[in-house]
């Protein structure tokens, strides 16, 4: 089974987000990164890039795919992972600590609403396995 931690939200893309105050750190699920492989390429939104929950905001290359990433969230991009360009594999060695995507700031704090809990991605996982 995948990894999934606690104090963090998940969407049904297999993205996740850690949100502290008004900010959020995005990156993409244990499962997604096992089930895509080897990772070698990360694209990335521009800091300053205003994105919506939902929308596509990069891609991820690996060597089975390429997959669209999708927000969890609303809100301005303020920081990416420039680690990745050098080192996408950060990705499939830890997704949720040095493999994180990208920082936002959030702009509507009712959009984590519309996510999962980690025991709700858990069952929605064993669902889409079954």
């Amino acid at each position: 089974m995948s990894e999934i931690p606690s104090g963090l939200l998940y969407t049904k893309d297999h993205e996740w987000i850690r949100v502290e105050d008004n900010k959020g750190i995005i990156g993409i699920t244990d499962y997604a990164q096992n089930s895509l492989g080897d990772i070698v390429y990360v694209e990335l939104p521009s800091v300053n890039d205003e994105v919506d929950a939902g929308d596509e905001f990069g891609t991820i290359e690996s060597v089975k795919a390429v997959s669209p990433l999708f927000m969890p969230i609303s809100g301005t991009v303020t920081e990416v992972n420039a680690d990745l360009a050098d080192q996408p594999e950060m990705v499939n060695d830890d997704c949720y600590s040095d493999g994180w995507l990208v920082r936002v700031e959030i702009a509507n704090p009712e959009d984590t609403e519309n996510l999962l809990s980690p025991e709700d991605y858990e069952t929605f996982l064993i669902e889409e396995a079954e």
